[in-house]
């Protein structure tokens, strides 16, 4: 088959080759020799009359060209294989499948055991691939990488196919026999007690910590960490605070010694989506896996 007079198989070794700028790993994933590839690439070059991949050192970069080529190349073999992948139905009892799915540790703290175990419960030939957070999540959808992102709705891109999951506020957590267990969480007690605040190794910043800047505080920060489920536990037992996700702290207090206030100024509620590529829209197993994750949601709340 022909795309504009270009084989498609060479598109698809185009896509490969843009993505790991290595001709040996291109070759290893698309399970064919590294002469093969090679060749490849040399038709590739003569039919864009561009180098496309350049030597640099003992790597290889993209031309200016090819920079250009690896969105547009991306987007049609996404579409191929979404349209080669969906199946018109799909039976979760026998049906075998990995789901990629882009998760932050808080989402995976509230919802994960109840997807693990529906999940074992009524797919059991399905497989989950749950992933960290990325800088641009995104783009994992855009390339193929990521089936579904379960992410803050504000995080997504405008053009992305989403749904609300849930929604959540933000509280204020602290130690349950230290200095502010019992009193007021005010303004002015938030503002001067040491905090535990959550740092996304991605560079971007949580939401708390675009709450506390919008409320114009400037945080006492005494520890950092990259995970939201680790706060509860560098409070404990000392006179800190975070300003976490009620779900999160909820599971905190319900193992005892910790208790919750909230939070001394407005803060609009967080919002999480499901978020998958347009192209998927009509997939039924990414249909089944949202109303799965719609129903641990339920689940989670009943429980708490």
């Amino acid at each position: 088959m022909r795309f504009n007079k270009l084989d498609m198989n060479l598109l698809a070794a185009l896509d490969i080759l843009l993505k790991t700028r290595s001709v040996t790993r291109a070759a290893e994933e698309m399970f064919i020799t590294q002469s093969a590839m090679s060749n490849a690439l040399g038709r590739l070059r003569t039919f864009f009359d561009d180098p496309l991949l350049v030597q640099v050192g003992r790597g290889m970069e993209l031309s200016p060209l090819a920079e250009t080529l690896q969105e547009p190349v991306r987007e049609i073999m996404m579409r191929v294989e979404s349209a080669t992948r969906i199946r018109p139905v799909f039976d979760p009892l026998t049906d075998a499948r990995t789901f990629n799915i882009v998760i932050s540790d808080y989402s995976l703290a509230v919802l994960g055991a109840q997807l693990s175990r529906r999940v074992a419960e009524e797919a059991p030939n399905i497989r989950l691939n749950l992933r960290p957070q990325h800088a641009d999540p995104s783009k994992l959808l855009d390339r193929g990488e990521a089936d579904m992102l379960i992410v803050p709705d504000y995080l997504g891109a405008s053009d992305q196919e989403h749904e609300i999951l849930f929604e959540d506020e933000l509280v204020v957590l602290v130690d349950g026999n230290g200095p502010h267990a019992w009193v007021e969480m005010t303004l002015e007690r938030f503002a001067a007690a040491p905090q535990v605040l959550m740092e996304p190794l991605t560079g971007q910043e949580s939401y708390s910590a675009v709450a506390i800047r919008n409320a114009g505080i400037v945080p006492r920060k005494v520890l950092s960490s990259y995970l939201f489920s680790s706060i509860p536990e560098l409070i404990r037992g000392t006179d800190r605070i975070g300003l976490i996700q009620r779900r999160l702290a909820q599971l905190a207090v319900a193992r005892g010694g910790m208790a919750v206030h909230p939070a001394p100024f407005p803060v609009a509620p967080l919002r999480q989506s499901i978020r998958w590529h347009a192209h998927r829209t009509r997939d039924p197993g990414l249909i089944w896996m949202r109303a799965l994750l719609k129903a641990c949601v339920v689940e989670a709340e009943q429980a708490g």
